[in-house]
C-alpha cells in the first residue's frame, strides 16, 4: 500500500481485491467516456460483477500479474493491471493497462501507479520486462513513460479506429534487472 495528498485529500494506492469489483465496473464505465486513449469507449466495458471477482482473483493468484488501485475515501479514481504471459517462455514479461479519472488528471496518480507496478516487478522474482501500447499521439503519456525510462521499440500501424479516422501506436518497453 501506498499515500499520496492531491489537494488535502488522501490518495490510497493498493491492490485490488474482489469486494473492489462493483466499484471497479463503475469507475470503468466512467472513464471510458473520458478519454480517447483507452482501447473501449463508453458502454464497451462488459464484464459483470462475477466476471470482474473472477478477474481479481485469478489475478491475486498468479505471481507474474497485479491489478491495482487508486481510491479517495472509498472511491475508485485510478486503476493498473498488468498481466504477465501464461508460459514458461514468456511469463517473464506482461503489458499493462492504466487510466485515471479525469478529474484527477495531472497530480501525479499515474506515476505513482507506474512506479507501483515497477518495485512490484522489481521485487517479483519473475517479471523482467513491462511492456505497454500507447496512442501515438498521446504524448503527455509518452513523456511519463519515458521519464520512468520506458524506450520507444516500435510503431504499430492503424492500431486503433475511432471516428472514421486510424491510429498508430508505440510499443514501449522496460527492462527490470
Amino acid at each position: 500500500m501506498k499515500e499520496m495528498m492531491i489537494n488535502n485529500e488522501k490518495v490510497i494506492i493498493r491492490k485490488s481485491i474482489k469486494s473492489d469489483a462493483k466499484a471497479l465496473i463503475e469507475y470503468l464505465n466512467v472513464i471510458g467516456g473520458e478519454s480517447d486513449y483507452l482501447t473501449f469507449g463508453i458502454g464497451e466495458f462488459e464484464l459483470s460483477v462475477e466476471q470482474e471477482e473472477e478477474f481479481i482473483e485469478s489475478i491475486s493468484k498468479k505471481d507474474n500479474a497485479l491489478s491495482i488501485i487508486a481510491e479517495v475515501n472509498g472511491k475508485v479514481i485510478g486503476n493498473l493491471n498488468f498481466s504477465g504471459g501464461p508460459r514458461k517462455r514468456t511469463s517473464h514479461v506482461g503489458e499493462f493497462g492504466i487510466s485515471i479519472l479525469k478529474e484527477y488528471w495531472g497530480n501525479g496518480i499515474g506515476e505513482e501507479l507506474l512506479k507501483y507496478l515497477i518495485d512490484w516487478s522489481k521485487s517479483s522474482g519473475k517479471v523482467r520486462k513491462i511492456n505497454l501500447k500507447v496512442r501515438s499521439d498521446n504524448t503527455k503519456g509518452i513523456n511519463l513513460y519515458k521519464k520512468l525510462g520506458f524506450i520507444e521499440e516500435g510503431i504499430l500501424k492503424r492500431d486503433l479506429y475511432m471516428n472514421g479516422e486510424f491510429y498508430d501506436s508505440i510499443l514501449m518497453g522496460l527492462l527490470i534487472n
